[in-house]
């Protein structure tokens, strides 16, 4: 089992009346991607400008690789790199410039920075722009250029406000790409945003926040077998047939062991409760009523169905 990289320890903030976080706790693993899932105004900016010093918790206490950031905050910003909701940019600067500015900020040497500066650009695919004014940047450049000023000192832990906010599809996949490259590096990633389908394909564990509180977290692969009970002999699966499913359906509904049987999209899918060592011989069975059967697989499960099935839908 992987040590915890975060730690986030009955962590509660108020402002003036208003209930930000309310005792929350998490931890997350060295080298995972953490989705912080949660609707607007749940509370995760404010979890995570206090992981990046910018805020003291009132109770409760956040350990990055071992350090509080109430003990010693100076040490929490040379091992992590916080990206905000908002990237503020220079007119007049060019990228290389704006990259070096930040590389002699956090004291890179100079004999160094060139060098560093290269490579930074290079992950990042900056390198062909980098003449380029950074104010004359499209959205998904910026968010770029955000996450390579957030490379500078290689951080071991990346914090990413809603890193995908506002950028079109195209952006959004290179940049789910660019954060796999990332965590092959070793790097460790808490990532935001309310909308699961950015999340979804690159995250191994989860935190779902409402109104402040926590209401899941873990490994995704945890969660979903929790969903289940654990039970090994019970599987959600989906039928794809040849032409209407209206008759496959009919015959499942029949068949024992079957149940929750329902068309999506033009697949079926269905609970069998058995191991799935008895799938060849149901398969078998359906053949043998003329069930034109095309693709019968696990069913995916995914965060729509961890939130969907942990929130409420209320917002503080």
């Amino acid at each position: 089992m992987k040590p915890a990289m975060i730690e986030v320890q009955h962590v509660c903030k108020t402002f003036r009346q208003f209930r930000a976080v309310w005792d929350l706790s998490f931890s997350c693993a060295a080298g995972d991607i953490f989705g912080f899932v949660g609707p607007n105004g749940a509370g995760k900016t404010t979890t995570m400008r206090m992981m990046a010093t910018l805020l003291d918790p009132d109770y409760g206490d956040i350990k990055i690789d071992g350090v509080s950031v109430l003990d010693e905050p100076e040490e929490i910003r040379r091992v992590i790199g916080y990206m905000p909701d908002y990237i503020g940019v220079y007119e007049g600067v060019e990228i290389r410039e704006y990259l070096e500015f930040f590389a002699a900020a956090y004291r890179i040497v100079p004999d160094k920075r060139k060098k560093l500066v290269d490579e930074i650009m290079e992950i990042t695919d900056l390198t062909s722009v980098e003449k380029k004014d950074v104010s004359t940047l499209s959205k998904g450049m910026r968010q770029r250029l955000c996450l390579a000023k957030t490379l500078v000192h290689d951080p071991k832990v990346l914090i990413l406000d809603e890193p995908a906010a506002g950028l079109d599809p195209r952006a959004r996949i290179e940049l789910r790409l660019l954060l796999k490259e990332l965590q092959k590096l070793g790097k460790t990633i808490i990532i935001s945003s309310h909308i699961l389908t950015e999340l979804s394909d690159m995250c191994n564990s989860v935190g779902i926040i409402e109104r402040g509180i926590m209401l899941k977290a873990g490994r995704i692969d945890d969660i979903l077998a929790e969903r289940t009970g654990g039970q090994l002999n019970q599987q959600k699966l989906f039928l794809k047939v040849l032409g209407s499913p209206d008759d496959a359906v009919t015959i499942m509904r029949g068949l024992p062991d079957i149940g929750g049987v329902e068309i999506d999209r033009g697949l079926i899918t269905f609970t069998f409760m058995q191991p799935i060592e008895s799938n060849p011989g149901l398969l078998r069975e359906l053949l043998n009523r003329n069930v034109q059967v095309v693709t019968m697989a696990p069913a995916t499960q995914n965060l729509e169905d961890i939130f969907l099935n942990v929130t409420k839908g209320i917002i503080a």
